[in-house]
């Protein structure tokens, strides 16, 4: 089958399209032959290897996002049959979805929502899931909570950070507040329904504080670099804060007289390690009828074919980009 891979660590430039054998699927797995594929940062931190050196002679295939159409099921899949149209994350374990045919395991995959294209569908499942979990597995927001509650999304125009605002404010029903520094990315949050934005390369206390926001309970941040004073300093007592994105040093020294805690989300943990790998397919099936209902809208604001996928890695690698990046396979 074509993929696209690369065999060494780099640029945008090392990706090339390969040949590569079908994949053998495993006795859960599905088959699927994928239509679209989207674009997501850690599909440019594999590339410049995040996760160690590409084993020589088989090209590493990124990409964990996608939505395609069933060819094939393994004896012991029960969900889907040939011809469902789906959508998923993968497992960074394995083989991405820059290809025509990928293996899946069918615990991780919802049913496409039909009221959306492939294309849109395909930039769904990796924030959909990311920022699910990080809202109402980490940071323990009640759906319907409502009432005075308010939370903080940082990096709000991202795809992670433009599909959480949708969560907190719709399922949440919170007060959001997001951050943003360009005036297209403030836009874009407050289409996605955010009730404030703030520039977040000015004080964030006195900019909360100007429109009446004196604490939030709630903080996801999608940065990869964090102020975790600044953000200590407009916690909520008791209030909790997920990040992302790696912290490989930070002075939490704030958290500790409001009884602050901090989490991390990994998508990617669930698949990797067997933990309930089913609850990303139920969470996805949940998303799925959100989206088909209305309640929650798509993200994806460029879609480029698979051959401009240098293009695509170019703007992903500029960390600026608003709303998800997506590739029309085939």
């Amino acid at each position: 089958m074509k993929a696209i891979g690369f065999s060494e660590h780099g640029g945008p430039e090392v990706l090339r399209f390969v040949s590569v054998p079908d994949p053998v699927p495993g006795p859960r797995d599905l088959v699927v032959r994928v239509r679209a594929a989207g674009v997501n940062p850690v599909d440019s931190k594999v590339r410049r290897g995040m996760r160690g050196k590409p084993p020589a002679g088989a090209p590493v295939i990124p990409g964990w996002d996608a939505a395609g159409v069933v060819e094939a099921a393994g004896p012991q899949v029960r969900s889907f049959r040939p011809s469902d149209e789906v959508f998923f994350a993968g497992d960074i374990g394995r083989p991405g979805s820059y290809a025509e045919i990928v293996a899946v395991d069918e615990r991780i995959v919802g049913r496409k929502p039909a009221r959306l294209s492939f294309e849109e569908a395909a930039g769904v499942p990796l924030v959909a899931i990311t920022a699910w979990e990080s809202l109402f597995e980490h940071l323990e927001v009640p759906e319907g909570a409502g009432g005075s509650r308010s939370s903080l999304v940082v990096g709000g125009a991202g795809g992670v950070g433009s599909f959480a605002i949708q969560l907190a404010k719709k399922l949440g029903r919170l007060r959001v507040a997001a951050t943003a520094s360009r005036p297209e990315s403030a836009d874009f949050c407050r289409k996605m329904g955010a009730d404030l934005v703030a520039d977040h390369s000015k004080d964030l206390a006195a900019e909360l504080g100007s429109a009446g926001v004196r604490a939030v309970e709630y903080v996801l941040s999608c940065a990869e670099k964090n102020d975790f004073l600044a953000l200590a300093a407009i916690l909520a007592p008791l209030g909790r804060i997920c990040c992302i994105c790696r912290v490989p040093s930070a002075d939490l020294s704030g958290l500790f007289a409001k009884r602050g805690s901090i989490h991390f989300e990994a998508m990617f943990c669930r698949p990797q390690h067997g933990i309930e790998p089913e609850r990303q397919g139920a969470l996805l099936s949940r998303v799925s009828e959100l989206l088909d209902g209305g309640v929650l809208v798509p993200t994806v604001t460029r879609v480029l074919d698979w051959s401009e996928f240098r293009e695509a890695h170019r703007e992903i690698d500029t960390a600026h980009t608003v709303g998800k990046i997506v590739l029309r396979v085939g």
